[in-house]
């Protein structure tokens, strides 16, 4: 009877094995949603939707996108790491996560450990862009003038411990100068006063002020990324303006929850890479002045991981932590 007994345990193992091999093998049997930190129309839900529809195709299942917005995307990453390790409910990651990390304290996860990460998705380069009045060509043109201007210019951004707003402070550091950073609701309201001339400088994400550099409206400086921009590729970057290794791309990235069986995030990883590169997925992406980027699980945890060291320093040496 014992033996028997033994024999039937071994029997549901290996079922039940075999049934979660199955279920890894025909992922997904039902709709997948995609958790968003911000909200509809803001570059990562644009993003997300963007990609959604063709790994939907892909995979022949639908991908439903669901915005989530608050807290700099603490409620939806939190969401997301409480929810079940079965590659149903993903997230779409932004460089605001490794920010948070050091940015804000007692954080109910821990971005690095709780989320596997499964590809980088696309880039938007922060331009650096000032009003005309300001009277400046170029980054050193800026750098000069700041200078022997300490604390009397005034950056914008769409809030404290945004990208903007620490591509600000990262220059205050790089070039040895003090910009007064002047935080908004959003990065609606910040260009608003910008164009009014009310702030004189903001590092923002691409798509916002470059129809108004093209109005002649703004004048823009450089990009953030280590290489020009397709959206703009006459505009140098920071670093062939002189501040060498700047670099505060706005990225979105898909992430599953710590736990997720490999082999559903190896078919996502290959669905995203597909998106990625597939029909009119990369034109419409790049009309949204996004750079398709993709690579592997492991690359972007190494993205992940120097990212937090990078703007734990920046944010350190700022004293923003709250």
């Amino acid at each position: 009877m014992k033996h028997m007994m033994r024999f039937a345990g071994i029997a549901v193992a290996l079922l039940a094995c075999l049934g979660t091999a199955y279920a890894d093998d025909a992922y997904p049997l039902r709709p997948v949603r995609i958790i968003v930190g911000f909200g509809p129309g803001a570059s990562a839900d644009v993003a997300a939707r963007v990609l959604a529809q063709r790994m939907g195709q892909t995979l022949g299942q639908q991908f439903i996108v669901e915005d989530r917005p608050g807290g700099g995307s603490n409620i939806a990453t939190e969401y997301v790491a409480r929810a079940s390790k079965d590659g149903y409910v993903l997230f779409f990651g932004t460089v605001a996560n490794t920010i948070n990390t050091t940015l804000s304290k007692n954080l109910p996860f821990d971005f690095a450990k709780d989320f596997a990460p499964i590809a980088l998705t696309v880039a938007l380069p922060n331009i650096l862009v000032v009003h005309p009045s300001l009277g400046v060509d170029s980054v050193a043109d800026l750098v000069t003038l700041a200078k022997s201007k300490p604390e009397q210019i005034f950056f914008g951004s769409s809030g404290v411990g945004t990208s903007p707003h620490l591509s600000g402070e990262l220059f205050n550091q790089m070039a040895g100068v003090k910009l007064v950073h002047v935080p908004y609701p959003g990065s609606a309201q910040a260009v608003t006063d910008l164009l009014a001339g009310r702030v004189q400088v903001m590092f923002s994400p691409a798509s916002t002020v470059l129809p108004h550099v093209a109005d002649g409206k703004l004048k823009a400086l450089a990009s953030t990324q280590l290489k020009r921009t397709t959206a703009a590729l006459d505009l140098p970057t920071m670093t062939e303006a002189g501040l060498a290794g700047f670099d505060t791309s706005v990225w979105f990235g898909l992430l599953a929850p710590s736990g997720t069986p490999p082999e559903v995030v190896a078919k996502l990883n290959h669905a995203v890479n597909d998106a990625l590169s597939a029909g009119e997925v990369p034109a419409l992406l790049k009309a949204q002045g996004m750079e398709p980027l993709g690579g592997t699980p492991e690359a972007f945890a190494r993205t992940i991981a120097g990212e937090i060291e990078k703007w734990a320093r920046v944010i350190n040496a700022a004293g923003l932590q709250n």
